[in-house]
C-alpha cells in the first residue's frame, strides 16, 4: 500500500477539489505573508521596547501587529470556511458520480458484492472526508507553500540556522511515511470491519423472519457482538497509532526547533549575532516546521475518508473498464418502437460465457416467454437487453442497433425478481419516478398486476414492509406497468413475475399481461411455469452452456 499526499483522482472525478485547492493555495499565499509580516513587527517592537523607544514611536508597529493578528485570524475563519464549502460539493460529486457508476454497472456488479457497503460508503465514507478537507489538505497546502518561504527568508538572516532546520525538516517526512503506512494498514481494517458489521446487520434484519420461524434468532447475538467486538479493537488501534504519531512528530519537531533555539541563544550571548535576527529567526523556526507537524498529526484523522474515497475511486474507474460500448452517435438514436430483435447475444462477466449465443424477435403485440431451466442463463440473457451485463451480438429496436449499455432506454419498462419497495404508500410505489401521481392510472396497473384488493393509499415500510412476498411482488409488476402506460414503453420485461403467486392470482396476472399485449406492448417475460408458457404466443429456449455445446 503506498502513501500518496493526494490521490490524482480526486481531482479527475471531482472538479470542486480543484477549486478548493486553488483557493487554498492563495489563502496559503496570504498567511504566508502574514506570519513573516507579524514575526517581523513582534520583532521591531520587542527590540525597540528593549533598547528603550517610547510607547508612541512603537503605536505604529503596534497597530500594524495588531491588524496582521485580525487579518491571519480571517484567514484561518476563511479556511474554516473553504474546507467546510469545499467537502460538501466534493462529497456531493463523488456521492452521485458512485450512484450513477452502480446504475452504469447494474445488478450483475452490484450482486457480486455487499450493498450495504455501498450504502456504508455513500453515507459514513463520504461524510469522513470532512476531516480530509478541514484538517489535512489546508496544512498539506500549508507545508507546501509556507515551509519552503520560511526556509529562505531564515536562511537570509542566519545560515547557520537555516542549516540546522534544512538538515532536521526531513525527519518529519521520514515518520509522515513510517506513520501514514502504520495508520492507513489499521485503518482500512478498520473500514473492512465497519462494512463487515454494515452488512452482518443488514442480512441478520433481513433475515429476522426466517431466523425466527427457526428459532435461531439468538444464535445472531453472538455474531454481532463477535464482530462489534472487532470494530472496537480496530477503532483502539487507530486512536493508538494516532496518539503515538502525534508524540513522535512534536518530539522530532520540538528538538529541531530547541537546536535552532541552543544555536542562536549561544551566539547571542558571545555577541555574534544581533538580537533582532535572532528574535526574528526564532520566530520562524517553529513555523517552519508547524504545516509538516500538523499534516502527519492530522493523517489520522483522515485516513478513514482517504480509505472510503479509494473505495469509490475503485468503483468509479471500474465504469471505465467494463463500459467499453461506443456510445450511439447523434442522430442514430435507437428507435421508440418496432420489434426488440437480439442476434448472437452471449453473456461475459470477464469469466467465460455464461449464455450460449442466442438469436430472437420480440415483435409488438404478443406475449413472449424466455424459458429454461434454472442457471441456464435467462436473468442475464435480460440482463443484456437491459444493460445491465456485458455481452457480445446485437441488440436492436426497430432496426436500430443499441449499442451502448449506458444508454438510457427510455423505451423499456421492467421490474426484476425481487421489487425494490420504498418508504410511502402503495401508490407512490407504483408510480416511482412520475410526477405528477395519476390515481386512475394506478388503480389501473394495479388492476393489471392482478393487484385490486391492495389499496393504494395503503402505507408501505422500508423493502416492503406490510405487504406479504407476492403482494410486493405485484406491487413491482404494477409499477412497471405504470410506467408502460405512462411513458408508452413498446418493451414490458418481466423477471419471474409469477413465483410467488397461486394460480389463481397467476392466471389474472396472465390476463393483464395479455390485454397490454393486445394493446401493442412487446411484453418479454422470464419463467419455467408451465402456466406462462401455455399462454405464450412465442416462447424463446435457453439451454444451459453444456447442454448447448453439446448440441
Amino acid at each position: 500500500m503506498t502513501v500518496r499526499p493526494l490521490d490524482p483522482r480526486l481531482l479527475r472525478y471531482a472538479v470542486s477539489a480543484r477549486w478548493f485547492l486553488l483557493s487554498g493555495a492563495a489563502l496559503g499565499v496570504a498567511t504566508t505573508a502574514c506570519i513573516l509580516a507579524f514575526a517581523w513587527l513582534l520583532t521591531v517592537c520587542i527590540t525597540g521596547a528593549i533598547d528603550g523607544r517610547p510607547l508612541a514611536e512603537l503605536l505604529p508597529q503596534v497597530g500594524l501587529l495588531v491588524a496582521v493578528a485580525g487579518i491571519r485570524a480571517a484567514l484561518v475563519y476563511g479556511q474554516d470556511l473553504l474546507a467546510a464549502r469545499g467537502a460538501a460539493r466534493v462529497k456531493s460529486e463523488l456521492r452521485l458520480g458512485v450512484l450513477d457508476a452502480v446504475r452504469r454497472l447494474g445488478p450483475g456488479w452490484l450482486a457480486g458484492r455487499s450493498s450495504a457497503r455501498v450504502a456504508t460508503l455513500l453515507g459514513r465514507g463520504m461524510d469522513a472526508l470532512d476531516d480530509y478537507f478541514s484538517k489535512y489538505l489546508p496544512q498539506l497546502i500549508l507545508a507546501v507553500i509556507v515551509t519552503p518561504v520560511v526556509v529562505v527568508v531564515i536562511l537570509l538572516q542566519d545560515w547557520v540556522s537555516a542549516i540546522f532546520i534544512v538538515v532536521t525538516l526531513p525527519l518529519i517526512p521520514i515518520f509522515m511515511i513510517l506513520i501514514g503506512l502504520a495508520t492507513q494498514v489499521v485503518q482500512r481494517r478498520q473500514w473492512a470491519v465497519l462494512g463487515d458489521l454494515s452488512s452482518g446487520f443488514v442480512d441478520t434484519l433481513g433475515g429476522l423472519a426466517t431466523l425466527k420461524i427457526f428459532g435461531r434468532e439468538r444464535r445472531q447475538i453472538d455474531r454481532m457482538r463477535s464482530i462489534t467486538r472487532d470494530y472496537r479493537t480496530q477503532t483502539m488501534r487507530v486512536l493508538r497509532v494516532s496518539f503515538l504519531s502525534s508524540f513522535a512528530l512534536e518530539l522530532a519537531a520540538s528538538l529541531s526547533v530547541a537546536l535552532v533555539a541552543v544555536s542562536v541563544g549561544l551566539r547571542l550571548v558571545d555577541g555574534s549575532m544581533a538580537l533582532s535576527a535572532g528574535l526574528f529567526v526564532l520566530l520562524l523556526a517553529p513555523e517552519a516546521f508547524l504545516p509538516l507537524r500538523q499534516v502527519g498529526a492530522n493523517f489520522h484523522a483522515a485516513a478513514e475518508g482517504v480509505a472510503a474515497a479509494e473505495d469509490a475511486f475503485d468503483i468509479l474507474d471500474a465504469v471505465k473498464t467494463t463500459q467499453a460500448d461506443a456510445p450511439v452517435p447523434a442522430g442514430e438514436r435507437v428507435a421508440t418502437s418496432g420489434p426488440l430483435r437480439l442476434t448472437d447475444v452471449s453473456v461475459d462477466y470477464g469469466r467465460g460465457a455464461v449464455l450460449a449465443p442466442i438469436s430472437a424477435e420480440f415483435a409488438p403485440g404478443r406475449l413472449t416467454v424466455i424459458a429454461g431451466p434454472s442457471g441456464a442463463g435467462k436473468s442475464s440473457l435480460l440482463g443484456a437487453v437491459l444493460g445491465f451485463a456485458p455481452h457480445t451480438g446485437t441488440v436492436e429496436l426497430g432496426g436500430m442497433p443499441v449499442r451502448s449499455s449506458t444508454e438510457e432506454r427510455p423505451w423499456l419498462a421492467w421490474t426484476g425478481q425481487r421489487p425494490s419497495l420504498v418508504l410511502g404508500s402503495v401508490a407512490d410505489n407504483v408510480a416511482l419516478g412520475s410526477d405528477p401521481v395519476d390515481a386512475v392510472r394506478v388503480r389501473h396497473a394495479l388492476n393489471l398486476a392482478a393487484a385490486p384488493e391492495i389499496s393504494p393509499d395503503l402505507s408501505v415500510g422500508v423493502a416492503g414492509a406490510g405487504l406479504s412476498g407476492g403482494q410486493a411482488q405485484r406491487v413491482g409488476i404494477a409499477r412497471a406497468i405504470y410506467r408502460t402506460l405512462d411513458r408508452r414503453c413498446p418493451v414490458l420485461l418481466l423477471d419471474e413475475p409469477s413465483s410467488a403467486l397461486d394460480h389463481d392470482t397467476e392466471a389474472r396476472l396472465l390476463d393483464g399481461l395479455r390485454a397490454l399485449a393486445d394493446g401493442g406492448t412487446a411484453v418479454v417475460i422470464v419463467s419455467h411455469r408451465a402456466a406462462v408458457i401455455g399462454r405464450a404466443d412465442a416462447v424463446v429456449r435457453v439451454e444451459p452452456m453444456i447442454l448447448a455445446a453439446a448440441s
